[in-house]
């Protein structure tokens, strides 16, 4: 036996597992501890070395949009005396604490690189080694990657373009020409923090409107209504979506914003555009601070030409551009991606000529991110734990 072979023989995974989730965020923590309630032993992949590291990377100002009763881990509230939109370092303790209190086996430091079909299994190869599993939940999060168009010219720019992932503090903004690019929510994060610094111009450019609403009317969170929302046809919640954002802010497009192509609800199901939260921001426009321009037809080596030929002179730019999944590597061989590289299917819904394979946390919901993880958890773990796949001596 050569030295090859008995490496390849070492290597060999002991056993099918029943079920592997990948990634220890809000969604794979959930349907995780889901899945174990209901008796379905199951490891948790995570390539990082802590948890809720993209929120330990995120700015230091960033709250959730969500309200607190609406974004809390299934069974774990938030502890008495937390802000109705907590902060990210209480977001990062509220998942520590809840891995900590259900005993959740994350294995830290586990990258997953390729999961392949095996006709009555999941082949899951990572850098670690191979694993074997009848179920996979891939959670690795719709916002994985920042994304930043190719704009023409923009390497020759000799101010900085960042995502807003990387928004950093906004006193560093102070005395500096900012040109925020995208009006969906991230773009409105970042607006909401530069409203109240002392910068020497703020841009927003929009090719359209967005979705807005307050994070309160009076004193009514606007969020919490959020569960009554998701169970309205399409129709009716674009509609009031739409008045309550006319009734908060009036006709917008007076000041440049361009109308929105379609109703809030309507662009959450189909093309995955958040909701947008204001918090500033569109008063900051209302008085002239933030000046909302067209979209950017290229860069210069010390401004931006606009789509209608206008020239500005920004020393930073925030591209709120957006994010991919970054999935392309891992599954993008299943057919199971759509060209944004968005999962075909999400939660409970599966493809039957993939049995054993699942997606959370793929697309928006007007409930948040925490909710959702928690309703599509259930869904998984109802199919999963409802199959006979998830026993070890099982086949199909």
């Amino acid at each position: 036996m050569t030295d090859t072979t008995i490496r390849s023989v070492v290597d060999l995974p002991a056993k099918v597992e029943p079920a592997i989730v990948v990634g220890a965020g809000a969604a794979g923590l959930a349907v995780a501890h889901a899945l174990m309630n209901a008796g379905v032993p199951t490891a948790i992949l995570e390539k990082e070395s802590r948890l809720a590291e993209p929120w330990h990377r995120r700015h230091k100002q960033l709250h959730l949009n969500t309200h607190r009763d609406l974004s809390s881990l299934p069974g774990l509230p938030y502890p008495p005396g937390t802000p109705a939109f907590p902060h990210r370092t209480v977001v990062i303790r509220h998942m520590n604490d809840f891995r900590e209190e259900n005993r959740l086996p994350v294995q830290f430091g586990v990258a997953v690189e390729e999961i392949a079909f095996k006709g009555d299994h999941w082949a899951v190869r990572t850098g670690a080694g191979l694993r074997l599993a009848r179920n996979v939940v891939v959670a690795t999060g719709r916002d994985r990657q920042p994304f930043i168009p190719e704009w023409k010219g923009m390497k020759d720019f000799v101010g900085r373009i960042i995502h807003s992932a990387d928004f950093g503090d906004a006193q560093a903004y102070a005395g500096q020409k900012v040109l925020v690019v995208g009006a969906g929510n991230s773009g409105f994060d970042a607006l909401n923090h530069l409203a109240g610094i002392d910068t020497a111009a703020i841009w927003l450019s929009a090719r359209s409107g967005p979705a807005l609403l307050p994070k309160r009317i009076g004193k009514i969170a606007v969020h919490r209504l959020s569960p009554f929302m998701a169970r309205l046809p399409l129709r009716v919640a674009d509609a009031v979506m739409s008045a309550t954002q006319r009734l908060a802010f009036g006709d917008l497009t007076k000041f440049g914003l361009p109308p929105a192509p379609a109703g809030g609800a309507s662009r959450l199901t189909s093309d995955y555009t958040a909701i947008a939260a204001d918090d500033g921001a569109v008063s900051a426009i209302k008085a002239g601070k933030i000046t909302v321009v067209p979209g950017i037809r290229e860069f210069t080596r010390d401004g931006v030409i606009l789509a209608d030929g206008s020239l500005i002179y920004p020393d930073i730019v925030i591209a709120a551009t957006g994010y991919r999944t970054g999935l392309e590597p891992m599954v993008g061989k299943l057919g199971v991606l759509d060209a944004k590289g968005v999962p075909l299917f999400n939660g409970g819904q599966a493809d039957p000529k993939l049995p054993g394979l699942w997606f959370t946390g793929m697309r928006p919901s007007i409930r948040g991110c925490f909710a959702n993880a928690g309703i599509l958890a259930k869904a998984i773990a109802k199919r999963i734990a409802g199959s006979a796949s998830h026993q070890p001596g099982a086949s199909r």
